[in-house]
């Protein structure tokens, strides 16, 4: 059976997407294909991610959802960006979870949301983060062309992060991130909040 025709809508979407990601990340493979998932296509049909991979602006596997961006009438356009040491099918399932997450309840800047088990086998990761892609910079977080639609990055935190983060505000966690000089792509880095319980007062 050949594949059902994209709507319209979502097809000049998906090829505004891939324009951007493929014009950002010249010299990296970047392969765009739809996520069939029972949830996600509920909602979105035609929801898709694309696949970046290691390159010269990143050693990283990029994954970007591409359809959750529609799925919020009326508000600014949000799609979402994993960043993974390794290629994982696991990363387009929790974009797709992402997305669903962003349709029911609306994710933005410094919101968190849970993962449900880690981030990457053996990882104390287990909820996301939603933080400007500062690795990438505003040249990928800004897709060109109207309406307007920004990338945000899913940046991996335990949940003790998070908790700091409700506790103390999202600007605390990222001082805190950026005093402990954090290697947000090991999937066994070190716990900020469990870094400050071990300072002196």
């Amino acid at each position: 059976m050949p594949p059902k025709p994209l709507d319209p809508a979502h097809k000049q979407y998906e090829e505004r997407m891939q324009r951007h990601l493929e014009g950002f990340f010249r010299g990296h493979s970047v392969v765009l294909a739809p996520f069939g998932d029972p949830i996600i296509n509920g909602i979105s049909p035609d929801f898709a991610v694309a696949k970046i991979g290691p390159g010269p602006l990143t050693g990283c596997h990029v994954y970007v959802s591409v359809g959750a961006g529609l799925l919020r009438p009326g508000s600014p356009g949000l799609e979402f960006a994993i960043l993974s040491p390794v290629a994982v099918l696991r990363q387009r399932l929790l974009l797709a979870m992402a997305a669903y997450y962003h349709h029911t309840e609306g994710l933005g800047l410094d919101h968190t949301m849970p993962i449900g088990e880690p981030w990457l086998p053996g990882s104390s990761l287990d909820h996301f983060f939603v933080s400007l892609p500062y690795s990438l910079g505003p040249d990928f977080e800004v897709v060109p062309g109207a309406p307007a639609v920004r990338i945000l990055w899913l940046l991996p935190i335990t949940k003790a992060e998070r908790d700091l983060k409700v506790r103390l505000g999202a600007e605390a966690l990222e001082q805190e991130f950026d005093r402990a000089s954090i290697d947000f792509e090991n999937p066994n880095r070190l716990c900020v909040a469990t870094r400050l319980k071990t300072l002196p007062h």
